[in-house]
């Protein structure tokens, strides 16, 4: 999350799924407002978690579509252009998951 953060997402939600998903035990989710906010957010995360040794498992979607998921197996991570986001209303559809983290 401060990784994202720290290249200007907005509107960063960490939402815990546990008990309500079958595949992943956490979303991220947050907003970049151009492409080329959404590519910056997506490199940087690559880029630190990479340090750590930890690597996607599926990466999908592409800046340019206002959308992008990063499958790291129990945490899956979502960029969204705001337009983007409002159509998927990941929020809303997992209203039921506990908001561990939310940073506007």
């Amino acid at each position: 999350m401060e990784i994202a953060s720290d290249k200007q997402a907005g509107n960063i939600v960490l939402l815990d799924v546990r008990g309500i998903c079958t595949f992943a035990d956490y979303f991220v989710v947050c907003s970049g407002e151009s492409q080329r906010q959404i590519h910056t957010i997506l490199e940087e995360i690559e880029k630190t978690l990479k340090k750590e040794g930890v690597l996607p498992h599926h990466l999908e979607g592409a800046p340019d579509t206002g959308w992008l998921l990063l499958d790291y197996g129990d945490i899956i991570i979502h960029i969204f252009s705001p337009e983007e986001r409002a159509y998927y209303d990941l929020d809303g559809l997992w209203g039921q998951a506990k908001v561990v983290v939310s940073i506007q």
